[in-house]
């Protein structure tokens, strides 16, 4: 599915990044070269381990506007946000054990526990209310469960966000189980809701008084899609998560982590996050009208306040790998449903990406993919 993407002329709905168009490359390139005029002979190795502090300083402070007071000490920079959830799992978990994920889930989390030889207890999500707690807290008093991984906010690929009261009560059986949690928190910044205009809602990171939630964050999806800066705060793990990480890729780039520094402090990234916003919201409002209008009337899709994903759940007779493959010889790419469960499932659902400016071409695929699906 991802080499399906390399073709410029595919129609990207299968993509798991917003169109670079989308971002401000040309300012990033000026903040690098600014910052890496400014920065000491010193500075290029003695925060190597835990991230340019700068950047740190940006990111606590960016946690501060949302309420939440979290110490530099407390974050450690990384390659992506992937690979902070991977430092993060590895820190509380060994070969064989159980971790709980969403149904459905992010492709590359099943991947994740592939590699690690971890094992995945799937927790189902609605559409609109998130994780069902329910189904978590049974799991967990019948299964020697480690860890966690959740998106508590925007889920991949479904889009749904768990309530105050939900974040508080998947929160009570963390500490009631002792059992950590990985955040996977990369879309906090792209929501659009008008109930959330000042600033993002708060993750389960806020409620967290015993160091058991691991908060990670990217600049991928909101800013520098190829800059590869991410961050876990980590809570009790910070210092073997930060040993784990000298281990493997000791540090990301540092030009990178000095334009992100030099862009946030500098460069108007509130501006910037209300035009990508409101770029988002259209370009889901576009999307939505074409499933509308063109695809077979008993097809489900949801309605997320963010983000630039909707699940779509076709007629229980599609095939969604089978459409994908006939998608992809019209130029149009999707994300099939199995590839977001570890058993499979989900294979009469799809996920669209709007995250790419609605044009004559991103109209015709989709009515592409309803000619298909009638035809079905």
């Amino acid at each position: 599915m991802l080499g399906s993407l390399r073709d410029n002329d595919t129609v990207p709905f299968g993509s798991a990044f917003p169109s670079p168009e989308l971002f401000p490359l040309a300012r990033l390139a000026t903040s690098m070269t600014r910052g890496l005029r400014q920065l000491s002979s010193h500075a290029v190795i003695s925060d190597i381990t835990t991230g340019h502090p700068d950047l740190c300083r940006q990111i606590a402070q960016r946690y501060m506007v949302n309420g939440m007071q979290l110490p530099t000490e407390e974050l450690v920079i990384t390659n992506g946000a992937m690979e902070a959830l991977n430092l993060g799992l590895q820190c509380v978990t060994q070969p064989g054990d159980l971790v709980a994920i969403e149904a459905p889930a992010f492709y590359a989390k099943l991947q994740v526990l592939e590699r690690l030889k971890l094992r995945a207890v799937e927790i189902p999500v609605h559409p609109r209310d998130g994780i069902d707690l329910e189904v978590l807290e049974n799991r967990l008093e019948t299964l020697p469960i480690k860890a966690c991984w959740f998106m508590s906010h925007l889920q991949n690929p479904l889009g749904a966000s768990l309530s105050d009261a939900r974040k508080a009560q998947l929160y009570a059986l963390l500490c009631r189980h002792q059992l950590p949690m990985l955040e996977d928190d990369v879309y906090a910044e792209l929501y659009f809701d008008q109930r959330a205009e000042v600033s993002p809602p708060q993750p389960v990171k806020a409620l967290d008084v015993e160091g058991l939630v691991m908060h990670c964050g990217s600049f991928s999806k909101c800013l520098a899609p190829g800059y590869r800066v991410g961050w876990i705060s980590a809570g009790r793990h910070t210092r073997e998560i930060s040993r784990l990480k000298l281990m493997t890729t000791i540090s990301p780039s540092l030009p990178a982590q000095v334009a992100l520094a030099d862009y946030l402090q500098h460069g108007g990234y509130d501006r910037h996050l209300r035009k990508l916003r409101l770029a988002l919201e259209t370009q889901q409002t576009a999307m939505l009208a074409a499933i509308d209008r063109y695809f077979p009337a008993d097809t489900r899709v949801t309605h997320p306040h963010g983000g630039y994903f909707l699940w779509c759940e076709l007629p229980e007779h599609i095939d969604s790998l089978a459409l994908f493959q006939q998608a992809l010889a019209h130029g149009i790419s999707l994300a099939p449903g199995p590839i977001f469960s570890a058993t499979q499932g989900f294979k009469h659902c799809i996920r669209l990406s709007y995250g790419h400016p609605w044009d004559a071409a991103s109209e015709r695929a989709m009515q592409t993919l309803g000619e298909l699906l009638k035809a079905a």
